[in-house]
């Protein structure tokens, strides 16, 4: 996983220590949405889709780090909306680094090289900066033409002035493997640390529904994806089981409570992706009276098609931490790209306890 060392020995430390308290829910990033509004109108969102009334909103400073304070997770993910549109982000920013927690600043880019020289470069903050594919896929995913352009100029600029700097890409129906292949080298080459990848979530918001890729599509996707990966220098921020995971070797539940979600509402139950219409005023209470078996695949019909890593990377970081030598040989081998995939979980009411048990009796890999 390409972070510094010093994130990966605070989270491990951190995921130890919940362990060793017996706690069986616990955060591993807060996802912070201080606001909705967005200057982009993207065919697969559905945070812009809210009444104006709803996107004039916003999270105060206080509000943004008492939800830090309060969930307690070493990662904070700061997203929207655009973030960049609050003038008080640099305060927000500034406040989370304060308490030693690493910071995810989503961005599409467009307003990144403006606001640079209201941070400093550090450890703990890194611009994690949207790019869904090449110049005429992610202008047309955003649905304006040279956002590509100003984003990799961003991004090139950010790099040079000493920040971190990942890319967030969402893999979107229609995209070949050889196209993402080609992305990903490009991508690399703009001195970033590392690509997170997922297929994209199909919001009931999103105003363009053919746009998202089904459950199986993205597994054969993803196994296409990664037999073009030999000898390229692609650097991933994700475990190698979640990248197998996503080629169809692991069966994961998701792990909704590991990326727990505070914006204008509350507490959003039951995660970053799905709304409920159901909001928690604390971040106890999220998780001690959310009923979580009624999520899940094979659970809710909602979260059927879901692969993104808000929700299956904390189930893939629980597995590593589980079986250490099954990780171990992902890490040498590499996802598996042939042969039967895992059985996935039926598209039934199901009960949580029994889906996480049939998880926790998948096979490692031959050699693992």
């Amino acid at each position: 996983m390409p972070v510094p060392l010093i994130q990966q020995y605070r989270v491990t430390s951190y995921i130890l220590k919940q362990i060793l308290r017996g706690r069986k829910r616990y955060p591993l990033v807060l996802m912070l949405e201080p606001l909705f509004r967005c200057n982009l109108s993207c065919a697969g969102c559905g945070k812009i889709e809210h009444p104006e009334a709803i996107l004039d909103k916003h999270l105060t400073v206080d509000e943004c780090l008492s939800a830090v304070d309060e969930c307690g997770a070493p990662v904070v993910s700061i997203a929207g909306g655009e973030p960049f549109l609050l003038k008080e982000l640099d305060q927000i920013v500034e406040g989370i680094i304060r308490r030693k927690k690493f910071v995810y600043l989503c961005t599409n880019g467009l307003l990144l090289k403006k606001h640079l020289e209201d941070f400093t470069p550090s450890p703990y903050l890194t611009f994690s900066v949207h790019l869904d594919g090449n110049r005429e896929r992610h202008d047309a995913i955003v649905c304006r033409q040279g956002v590509f352009d100003l984003a990799v100029d961003a991004i090139k600029t950010a790099h040079k002035k000493g920040f971190r700097v990942t890319i967030n890409s969402t893999l979107y129906e229609g995209v070949t493997a050889r196209e993402a292949a080609e992305f990903f080298d490009f991508a690399m080459g703009l001195g970033i640390e590392g690509i997170t990848v997922a297929p994209g979530f199909s919001y009931e918001r999103a105003s363009q529904q053919e746009v998202f890729l089904q459950r199986n599509a993205s597994k054969e996707l993803f196994r296409n994806i990664f037999k073009l990966a030999k000898d390229r220098k692609w650097k991933f921020n994700h475990t190698n089981l979640y990248l197998d995971f996503l080629a169809g070797n692991q069966l994961y539940q998701c792990t909704p409570w590991g990326n727990p979600t505070r914006n204008i509402f509350g507490w959003q139950r039951p995660c970053y992706l799905l709304e409920d219409g159901s909001y928690a005023p604390s971040f106890m209470e999220l998780i001690e009276k959310t009923e979580w078996e009624k999520y899940g695949v094979g659970c809710n019909p909602k979260c059927s098609q879901c692969m993104l890593h808000s929700g299956f990377e904390p189930s893939a970081v629980n597995d590593m931490i589980k079986h250490p030598l099954k990780a171990l040989w992902l890490f040498l081998s590499g996802p598996r790209t042939d042969g039967p995939m895992a059985a996935d979980f039926p598209s039934v009411s199901c009960n949580r306890e029994t889906a996480e048990g049939r998880e926790r009796k998948v096979e490692p890999p031959a050699g693992g």
